[in-house]
């Protein structure tokens, strides 16, 4: 019978190479964290290890033991991207060390805030050598975001200190668990991957630290990058089987996959806002001040800069590093978007670290404000107050996130479950952008008005490609949801006809406060008209409408309306007799390249009619001309379906 517990809490350690680390975790759980061959035969960590401890009422605790080596610093961003907390350790023979230093940079750039130092080998220094190691790595933590953790000494050797270590830990645990359950209540299930394998007759297994909710058996994930649904045939929680596991350290089997197709940096996922993407916009965090100098003396006398315009950097994000290209946002230092070489699997408010690929500098620890920023026209919209709006709703949780990022967007999908919305998918505008789109609406019907002050209205269609233009030089929508465009353009109209800012009547739109309705007899003049040049080779324009009594005001009218298709001066079809000739061209050029002279014959007009309409289907591209003839050009239309 399985049983389930409560969240068990992850602790990194941290700490310069022969500190310790890996003894000091042998000593307090009885676990080698050195589970490779040759780490053993070498005596030092290079791959992330793990461990846990297991209290006698039940309680456990999960350890994550990285490589202490400066050239190993990779690996260890990978255990470090998702701990809860860290134990930093430092050895009293030999106190703080560059991986100290540099480690508790890293750490301070995650935002690390819960933890203790362990002071390891006291056996091998005396108390006042103990005492000064204690005060120096109390002078590097201030100003650091662990700055306030208790700092305990040890010995992994004879044992000192070890049973102080425990109940510290457990500490840690019950202060971690508390602001989990504040901050992430309710959040669903993530589990990025550190380690990938197969396992004989069992098939793909990948491990890592469960986050969110809680992960059961048989349910159905989602992998990031790829978007593939993968199902979860077992959990295991320290090499026991369990029905499920509240967060922490997971190893899943999983079906429908191969080992092969997972990696590390790979995320499984029941979270809609948890996406891939090769496109950040962050908050940037320069490294502490103090920990630079020491570090590098040098630093001493740099001031903390953001990354330039530019740069190449790597981030270590999650469990997945890449390299990526700086850009910087106009009147906002810290704020930075980033273009990454292959897609990261990450979620607004995640942390992660920015370093020099070369040299391993920290340049600055990094907050996901944005996975999909603003491209194309609605990239202008990238403004300092919009991002420092994105940047203080971070903490108001996932609404007030969600009105920031409609804010920055102009339009943005919401809806089953995206972004945290419920209720079916729609694109919510910002107020701005919505103004914009009625402004759209109006003035494309008042410039009717003005064009043609006897026309009963602009028809619906033409209105509705107004806002369509407008929104698309607002806001970016993403391929995979441009079929909430049309939706969102017509509840625009909609919601104006409904205020009573427009009139509607059938297919055509007017403004309440226009001029009155036409007069009878110039409706029938017009009707006359149109039905004048209802023919594949109607008279000219002037002489039609001399004959049937429409005067100039209606004629503008009727074309406006989109009644008749006017394309020369004197030369005009209704637009019932245009379409049916155009359709012809059309069907005709399916069939074989059409030539003026064929479109003549089939339509019993002259050259003079079939040029013309020939010449406007050329320029809006539903045909394209050919030494052939003409054949359909990129804007055709799809042939009907043969039933």
């Amino acid at each position: 019978m399985t049983v389930d517990r409560l969240p068990t809490v992850v602790i990194g350690t941290a700490g310069h190479i022969d500190h310790g680390k890996t003894s000091l975790l042998r000593a307090l759980t009885g676990i080698d964290a050195d589970r490779l061959p040759e780490e053993r035969a070498r005596g030092m960590t290079i791959d992330v290890g793990y461990a846990h401890l297991a209290f006698e009422d039940g309680v456990e605790l999960d350890f994550v033991d990285v490589p202490g080596h400066d050239k190993l610093i990779g690996n260890m961003l990978v255990g470090a991207g998702e701990i809860d907390a860290a134990m930093l350790v430092v050895a009293a023979d030999d106190g703080p060390r560059p991986q100290t230093i540099e480690h508790l940079q890293l750490l301070d750039a995650l935002g690390i805030v819960d933890g203790l130092v362990v002071i390891t080998k006291v056996d091998l220094a005396g108390e006042a050598r103990v005492a000064s190691v204690a005060h120096a790595v109390r002078e590097l933590l201030a100003g650091t975001s662990m700055g306030a953790v208790p700092v305990l000494a040890a010995s992994s050797t004879t044992g000192a200190g070890i049973d102080a270590v425990r109940p510290a830990l457990r500490g840690v645990r019950d202060v971690v668990l508390a602001r989990l359950a504040r901050d992430g209540a309710g959040a669903p299930a993530r589990l990025s991957i550190d380690r990938a394998f197969a396992v004989k007759g069992r098939g793909a297994v990948a491990t890592g630290t469960l986050r969110g909710g809680p992960l059961a058996r048989g349910v159905t994930l989602r992998r990031e990058p790829g978007g593939e649904e993968i199902r979860v045939r077992e959990v295991q929680v320290h090499g026991a089987i369990r029905d499920r596991h509240d967060g922490g350290r997971t190893a899943v089997n999983l079906a429908g996959v191969s080992a092969d197709d997972l990696r590390r940096g790979d995320v499984l996922t029941s979270d809609p806002r948890l996406r891939a993407t090769d496109r950040l916009l962050v908050e940037s965090q320069p490294s502490a001040a103090g920990l630079a100098g020491a570090l590098s003396p040098a630093s001493r006398a740099r001031p903390a800069r953001p990354p330039r315009a530019g740069a190449l950097l790597r981030l270590h994000i999650g469990t997945d590093q890449v390299d990526v290209k700086v850009r910087r946002v106009r009147g906002d230092a810290s704020a930075l978007l980033l273009n990454l070489a292959h897609q990261a699997a990450t979620f607004p408010g995640a942390r992660a670290v920015l370093r020099e690929p070369a040299s391993g500098e920290v340049v600055a620890g990094v907050r996901v404000l944005d996975t999909h920023p603003p491209r194309g026209a609605s990239r202008r919209r990238i403004e300092a107050a919009r991002v420092a709006g994105l940047r203080a709703a971070m903490d108001g949780g996932w609404a007030a996130i969600d009105r920031a990022l409609i804010e920055l967007h102009g339009a943005l999908v919401v809806g089953e479950g995206s972004n945290g919305h419920d209720g079916p998918r729609s694109l919510a505008l910002a107020e701005d952008a919505r103004a914009a789109l009625d402004e759209a609406a109006l003035d494309a019907v008042a410039a009717h008005h003005r064009e043609a002050p006897i026309s009963p209205g602009l028809p619906l269609p033409r209105a509705r490609a107004a806002v369509l233009r407008r929104l698309r030089s607002l806001a970016s929508v993403e391929r995979r949801d441009l079929d909430l465009v049309p939706v969102t353009v017509a509840k625009v109209v909609n919601d104006l006809v409904s205020s009573g800012r427009l009139l509607r009547a059938g297919d055509l739109l007017r403004d309440p406060a226009a001029g009155a309705a036409v007069s009878d007899a110039l409706t029938a003049a017009m009707g006359r008209l149109e039905q004048a040049l209802d023919a594949p080779a109607p008279p000219p324009l002037g002489e039609a409408a001399e004959r049937v009594g429409c005067p100039p005001e209606g004629v503008r009218s009727l074309q406006a309306a989109g009644r008749i298709v006017r394309l020369g001066p004197d030369l005009a079809w209704s637009s019932r007799a245009f379409h049916r000739l155009a359709a012809a061209a059309l069907e005709g050029a399916r069939l074989a390249p059409l030539t003026p002279a064929a479109f003549r014959d089939a339509t019993g007009t002259s050259r003079k009619y079939v040029l013309a309409i020939l010449e406007d289907l050329d320029r809006r591209e539903i045909l394209r001309r050919t030494p052939e003839g003409h054949i359909p050009g990129p804007r055709a239309p799809l042939p009907a379906p043969e039933r």
